[in-house]
């Protein structure tokens, strides 16, 4: 089977690795990330020039559809730079989800500026005694339309123009049906922000709703899922990404790190560990192949949980193999190492864990 990638995603990819090598190092990285959105507007901007805010909405939108070929090329190569532009949580969550659900009165007004990056929208969906489930939902919709109760984590909520609402109008709290979905403003009366960061630095928000006015679009929790796939696909090729970086740094280290008189990199023990850690790079981006390949059959979103599954604990193992390697400086903000073990952290457990993806992919 041929993997090359085709004219078209070239492109993407060499758009993508551009936009790394001229805008990120991790001084400037880390400007962008105490930011008050905990990212750079400025990068945004220049993200939607480039087109790759647009890129995964559909034609109708202004965008390039892509599929899960180039999703996963240009999510590995800003990865490999540790992006912190919120392209997966704005756009390939909120912005196709919204573009899936949204009546056309509702969508006309903001699909092109979602498209052209001058709004943002986010997705409340979690709720704090969730644990992990993707159907446990409390907040409640009133007589009068309005919206009750708390989401815990919204990622890159903080700074958006509206967030896509999961309330439950009928049923009890793990029930399949019954759920809605609904479009708040940021700036509703009722609705409180609370801002805070996760464990790689990025901005995340908590949602309070007491008698929210809200919009209800179409859909249902099948289509949060639906659109949850490619954004899963997107997260763990980002991981990847981070795991080769990590790995191709690590291994430079320990060519030129000299101990006892001897580079690091001589000691078998040492290169053993490299050998295993390579392996499971390898055996990554084969099961990112599988799922690729698997787009547009009944098995694709069972390969993108069963890619998932080994993607998501492997790589936090990788990130502790590395910052060991390193020894203290590893946990510094001085190398990217530490940065990116964080960052590998919260892609492994958001929005659940590898263990619930282990779950779904054995279901299926």
């Amino acid at each position: 089977m041929n993997f090359d990638l085709n004219e078209d995603e070239e492109m993407l990819k060499a758009l993508a690795e551009r936009f790394v090598d001229d805008n990120y190092d991790l001084d400037r990285r880390r400007v962008y990330l105490g930011g008050a959105n905990g990212f750079s507007p400025q990068m945004w901007s220049l993200l939607a020039e480039l087109g790759l805010v647009a890129a995964p909405l559909s034609f109708e939108s202004g965008g390039l559809a892509l599929d899960a070929t180039a999703i996963a090329t240009v999510f590995q190569a800003l990865g490999k730079g540790l992006v912190v532009e919120p392209l997966i949580e704005n756009v390939m969550v909120a912005a196709r989800l919204f573009e899936c659900v949204a009546p056309p009165e509702i969508a006309g007004d903001w699909m092109e500026p979602l498209a052209m990056g001058t709004r943002r929208l986010a997705l409340a969906h979690a709720e704090q005694g969730a644990r992990g489930g993707r159907t446990f939902i409390e907040t409640s919709v009133g007589a009068n339309g309005t919206l009750s109760g708390a989401k815990s984590c919204v990622p890159a909520g903080a700074g958006v123009d509206g967030y896509i609402v999961t309330a439950r109008d009928s049923g009890a709290p793990g029930d399949d049906a019954g759920v809605g979905l609904y479009l708040v403003a940021a700036n509703a009366p009722g609705l409180t922000i609370t801002p805070w960061r996760m464990v790689d630095g990025s901005l995340a928000v908590s949602l309070g709703l007491a008698d929210v006015a809200a919009t209800r679009l179409g859909g249902s929790l099948a289509d949060v899922a639906d659109v949850g796939v490619l954004a899963s696909l997107a997260r763990s090729a980002e991981a990847l990404g981070i795991m080769q970086r990590l790995f191709d740094a690590t291994l430079d280290y320990l060519r030129t790190r000299q101990q006892f008189g001897t580079a690091l990199g001589s000691f078998q023990a040492i290169q053993h560990r490299m050998v295993a850690q390579y392996a499971a790079i390898e055996q990554g981006r084969a099961l990112l192949d599988l799922a690729i390949v698997s787009q547009g059959s009944n098995g694709f979103a069972a390969a993108v949980d069963g890619l998932r599954a080994f993607v998501a604990p492997a790589s936090v193992e990788l990130g502790h193999e590395m910052i060991q390697f390193h020894g203290g400086m590893g946990v510094t903000d001085e190398l990217f190492i530490g940065h990116g073990h964080k960052r590998l952290l919260a892609l492994s457990r958001w929005p659940d864990d590898g263990l619930a993806a282990l779950d779904r992919f054995a279901a299926a």
